[in-house]
């Protein structure tokens, strides 16, 4: 993206709303802290400039379009927009190559595969094990799962349905004959969650509920970054490997 932070904050300022006093610079931190939170959604190839550059067009729309007498602060409004772009931007970008699709779905399988056999968490060597492949190689995989979007409890509980449409691997909910269907998804997945590693469900805590970034859960936890990004990833694939049954035909 060639335009500059500095010259998309001037032409936002100049796009807001001046009624609703909204001064988009005072809000760039938070354009900067959603995208760091976000990082762990996207592929190492990808700078965190590129999702703050998409999260500062979620801005300029949030400024125009803010009504303070609907109740909602500025802040939690824009929120919702900003992460709304990154993720439209991530869609429309989709930088995984279909091997690295393939190769999650497969691990999707094997945990599947595993748990059923020994009727608990599968550990990683025993899903290396099954997939016929070293461990290194299989951390590898996990890793850049991260970028396939198979699994997203983000959108799923996302609040602004008009702008992000809630999705666990392509499934999309949007009509108003999906609404039973959402919230039995939703208690799907929180069941789900619940029956995870505790370290598995310490990372998505620490990433959901109080949107730590990899950095800060790495602080927390005692591990180094890449280590919080594999434990993510792996939780997603292990939700998606238990929640199959809710998810359309892979691409």
């Amino acid at each position: 993206m060639s335009v500059s932070v500095a010259e998309n904050l001037m032409a936002y300022e100049q796009a807001a709303d001046a009624s609703n006093n909204v001064k988009v610079e005072d809000y760039a931190f938070l354009v900067k802290r959603i995208a760091h939170h976000m990082m762990a959604r996207v592929p190492s190839c990808v700078q965190v400039e590129d999702l703050i550059q998409a999260g500062m067009i979620g801005l300029l729309e949030a400024a125009q379009k803010y009504d303070g007498s609907k109740g909602a602060s500025f802040e939690t409004y824009a929120g919702i927009r900003i992460r709304g772009a990154i993720v439209d931007e991530m869609r429309r970008g989709d930088w995984a190559p279909r091997s690295v699709h393939r190769n999650a779905r497969r691990v999707a399988e094997a945990i599947n595969t595993v748990e059923s056999r020994l009727g608990r968490d599968a550990k990683d060597y025993e899903i290396a094990e099954e997939l016929g492949i070293e461990l290194d190689e299989y951390h590898e995989i996990v890793k850049d799962s991260a970028s396939t979007r198979l699994f997203s409890y983000e959108d799923t509980f996302e609040e602004d349905e008009s702008k992000i449409a809630p999705s666990v691997s392509g499934v999309s909910i949007r009509g108003p004959s999906e609404v039973v269907h959402k919230a039995a998804l939703q208690k799907a997945l929180a069941e789900a969650i619940r029956h995870l590693p505790e370290r598995e469900q310490l990372v998505l805590s620490l990433y959901y509920e109080q949107e730590l970034n990899l950095k800060e859960i790495g602080q927390v936890l005692g591990v180094s970054e890449s280590r919080v990004s594999q434990i993510h990833s792996q939780a997603a694939l292990r939700l998606k490997s238990r929640l199959s049954d809710w998810e359309s035909p892979a691409v």
